[in-house]
């Protein structure tokens, strides 16, 4: 029985730290800018072939609810991400699933040069100059990780970077400690200063 128990709660702790992690990278470097347009960059994940997997069918929702209410025809939702095997790009794979499967008629652009997250960050920066609030849905930790590369490459516009809507309590759940040991091993590099959150 107390072994038990002690799985409980060792369980329940485990799930407990992987949603309080995500939830504080969900609120590292964004603001609370106001403004009229806004654009929400949507992260690829590897895609091998058609149609869009699952992450990247999560991502496209994310990055959809993450459009402010009343705001879809101001809002360009930018799909970022190349092929990584000569096929069809996860760019166009997410726009594809966001217009033909969940019906969103709001702006689309396609960003399908980028292989790495780095790349997404400097090829969607043209895309981005001329709005007011910038929001990047991905999983917590890949989205922070690109934040922290758009405040290495732009600063100017990384302070206009607000929450995009890719952290819900309970969402994920299962999986977030895993998700946080993986966000750990790949936030690595980020200074502390790029971790901070902002409640």
């Amino acid at each position: 029985m107390r072994r038990r128990t002690a799985v409980v709660i060792a369980g329940a702790a485990a799930l407990a730290w992987g949603e309080w992690l995500n939830w504080c990278w969900s609120r590292a470097l964004v603001g609370n800018r106001a403004g009229s347009s806004e654009a929400v960059v949507v992260l690829g994940y590897r895609n091998p072939e058609a149609p869009a997997n699952f992450i990247n069918r999560w991502r496209v929702r994310a990055g959809i609810r993450s459009v402010s209410a009343g705001s879809v025809h101001g809002t360009r939702v930018i799909f970022s991400g190349g092929s990584t095997t000569g096929g069809v790009t996860e760019a166009q794979l997410m726009a594809d699933y966001a217009q033909l499967v969940l019906g969103f008629d709001g702006t689309v652009l396609l960003e399908d040069e980028s292989v790495t997250t780095w790349e997404n960050i400097t090829n969607v920066i043209p895309l981005l100059e001329d709005v007011d609030r910038i929001k990047i849905a991905s999983q917590p930790a890949h989205a922070l990780k690109a934040r922290a590369y758009l405040q290495r490459q732009r600063p100017d516009l990384a302070e206009r970077l607000v929450r995009a809507d890719d952290y819900r309590p309970g969402e994920w759940m299962p999986v977030k400690p895993l998700l946080a040991l993986y966000g750990l091993w790949t936030l690595r590099a980020l200074k502390t200063d790029e971790r901070k959150t902002s409640l």
